[in-house]
């Protein structure tokens, strides 16, 4: 495969050239002050790269344990909701946001920007309950207040259905008004 150089020294040659005869003496390469010191640095290019690989890297010794730790503080720092059930499941609020966004997205004229989930204080495990603020950006002309019941009938069905909570309380605010 034959690889084109964009950097074509003076004299002609291109640095691949320079590079494929790097250990070669010929009279050009002796003469050339632009050979001459294209070669150079790319002798010093691959000392420096010799001596790296020469060199044995050790990760540190508690790097395991410094990447699990991690792990763990950001699986612990996740916001969750209960799902309905005698267990322990739970499901991250940002899911249940991905999925309420979804649904009103799904509205002509609107498009949901951010949601934010939080328990309420009425849940329990058998019955999970939560509150919603959905920000929308509405489309000029094309939102009328039917869209905004369609939006509430449609992240209500979701949670219900998709998710299995109950929703205690949605607050739709308008953050854009897009043209049309």
């Amino acid at each position: 495969m034959a690889v084109t150089s964009d950097y074509v020294l003076p004299c002609g040659r291109d640095v691949e050239e320079v590079w494929e005869a790097i250990d070669l003496s010929g009279e050009h390469m002796r003469s050339c002050p632009h050979c001459g010191a294209v070669r150079e640095s790319l002798l010093v290019l691959r000392e420096a790269t010799a001596e790296m690989v020469r060199e044995e890297v050790e990760p540190p010794f508690d790097l395991v344990s410094r990447v699990m730790s991690a792990v763990r503080a950001d699986v612990r720092r996740s916001d969750v909701v209960p799902l309905p059930g005698d267990g322990l499941a739970r499901i991250s609020t940002r899911a249940v946001a991905a999925v309420l966004r979804y649904a009103a997205d799904g509205v002509d004229g609107v498009r949901a920007r951010g949601c934010r989930v939080v328990e309420a204080p009425e849940s329990t495990g058998m019955d999970p309950v939560i509150e919603v603020e959905l920000s929308i950006a509405i489309t000029a002309g094309q939102v009328t207040h039917q869209a905004y019941d369609e939006v509430r009938r449609r992240v209500l069905a979701a949670a219900s259905a998709r998710i299995g909570v109950r929703l205690a309380r949605l607050d739709l605010v308008v953050s854009d008004v897009l043209e049309g």
